[in-house]
């Protein structure tokens, strides 16, 4: 896909962020993994890594497969995640040409996690569902202020 035909005119920086970052140390460590965790979790990511990680796919697949994300959005997140290492982008060279995205190793380790999370989820959603009608409840009965 053209950068013509997505209407996406460069890569998406984390300039601002880097210059925040600056620096040795503890402060350092914790704003890279600030914007790891930002990017991961991110609208779109999770289920970008999650289709990658089954297999190839195309970035047709991932727009039919990933209800309500624009091209544009589609195209910068797929970027982003290639850049920090989790998706592996080959070009075949056909006409018109085929891309396809693969997830590394890394997203692989990533999508381990991911189905604990998710798995975490389902055993407590009753828990958690009854915990916020109790706290709804309780919260609609104190006076503002």
């Amino acid at each position: 896909m053209s950068q013509g035909a997505t209407g996406v005119s460069g890569q998406v920086s984390d300039e601002p962020v880097r210059e925040m970052c600056i620096g040795d140390g503890a402060q350092a460590r914790a704003c890279t993994v600030r914007q790891v965790l930002d990017r991961i979790g991110g609208k779109w990511s999770i289920g970008i890594v999650v289709e990658a990680s089954q297999g190839p796919v195309r970035f047709t697949e991932l727009e039919r497969r990933l209800d309500g994300i624009s091209r544009r959005m589609l195209t910068l997140t797929l970027r982003n995640l290639e850049r920090d290492g989790l998706l592996e982008r080959t070009v075949y060279p056909t006409v018109p040409p085929k891309v396809e995205y693969t997830a590394t190793p890394m997203a692989a380790e990533l999508y381990e996690t991911l189905v604990t999370l998710t798995n975490w989820a389902e055993r407590h959603r009753d828990e958690i569902a009854t915990a916020r009608a109790e706290y709804d409840a309780r919260e609609s009965t104190v006076p503002a202020g």
